[in-house]
């Protein structure tokens, strides 16, 4: 009984036991199990065989060697998910100051409408943005063929790498703005009043009080968001897999994820999309414990 006792080292970790478990089950051990077969020649014959082909860091080679990572792959998975956040932060920033100057009726009924957006599933979303940008009958090309400005019979959206990627962004930002405007809201209503009205009586301008008074208020609420948003986006694999093309008929358009799924269940070649799935999880681990060390130092002050 002393073992168990109020100051017993033990105690935490027999509290911990049942949680550590799940996710030793749910969690390490498929992980494990991706970079077991990362290290492997694993294909269909050996899922029908059961045996393995063990081959070391050869995939992880294949990979950093193959220019298409480079060239390809990792700008747009980067050049994504910074345009992404970015965006998602400043949209989500302006709407939160919006609805901090409204009453309470109208706060409420608008930030009801726009976690609709929120609420929304990245798949209903993303097939009302292929809508939208459809070349020969959606909204865009309907307006800007009515004014002269494009022929919907030679333009499509979709195949060009820039405008592809134009509107995915589009669709993830629209559906990621709204954590980003309730949580960054939820910040600004905690700032007392006379701050801002102090300043005023100073004279200081708007844009003066939000860089001197509530950017420094809320550096913690926007460290938050932005490492949530980076791992968001850099793991989006929905909004881009959906989107014409982007299943593996324009592999101008991959990202890490749709090129880790090509590989693996397109291509047979389970070993290689488990090696680009272990690249992928560890740029995410990076930026996870960019995030952990944020809240601890802000836990700290």
């Amino acid at each position: 009984m002393q073992v168990l006792g109020h100051k017993s080292p033990l105690r935490p970790w027999l509290l911990l036991a049942p949680a550590l478990g799940v996710l030793g089950v749910l969690l390490l051990w498929p992980l494990a199990r991706v970079v077991m077969i990362s290290l492997q020649d694993y294909g269909l014959r050996q899922i029908a065989s059961g045996e393995s082909n063990y081959i070391g860091f050869d995939n992880y080679a294949a990979i950093f060697g193959d220019s298409f990572l480079w060239t390809v792959v990792l700008p747009n998975t980067i050049g994504f998910a910074v345009a992404c956040v970015v965006l998602t932060v400043v949209l989500g920033t302006a709407v939160a100051l919006f609805l901090n100057n409204l009453g309470t009726l109208w706060r409420t009924v608008c930030s009801t409408a726009i976690m609709v957006a929120w609420a929304v599933p990245a798949i209903t979303g993303t097939y009302v943005w292929i809508w939208i940008f459809d070349p020969l009958n959606g909204l865009v090309s309907s307006v800007l063929d009515s004014v002269g400005l494009i022929d919907p019979a030679t333009t499509n959206w979709f195949t060009e790498r820039l405008s592809f990627y134009a509107i995915a962004t589009l669709n993830v930002v629209h559906h990621g703005f709204p954590f980003v405007a309730i949580t960054v809201l939820a910040g600004l209503l905690t700032i007392p009043k006379e701050l801002h009205e102090a300043a005023m009586m100073d004279g200081a301008t708007p844009w003066r009080r939000f860089w001197t008074i509530t950017a420094p208020i809320l550096r913690p609420v926007f460290a938050v968001v932005t490492i949530l948003s980076t791992i968001w986006d850099f793991k989006v694999f929905t909004q881009i897999y959906l989107m014409p093309g982007g299943n593996g008929g324009n592999k101008e358009v991959f990202n890490l994820g749709v090129w880790s799924y090509i590989q693996s269940f397109a291509q047979g070649k389970y070993g290689m999309g488990s090696a680009i799935a272990v690249l992928l999880t560890l740029i995410l681990l990076g930026i996870t414990i960019v995030y952990m060390r944020t809240l601890f130092k802000e836990e700290e002050l």
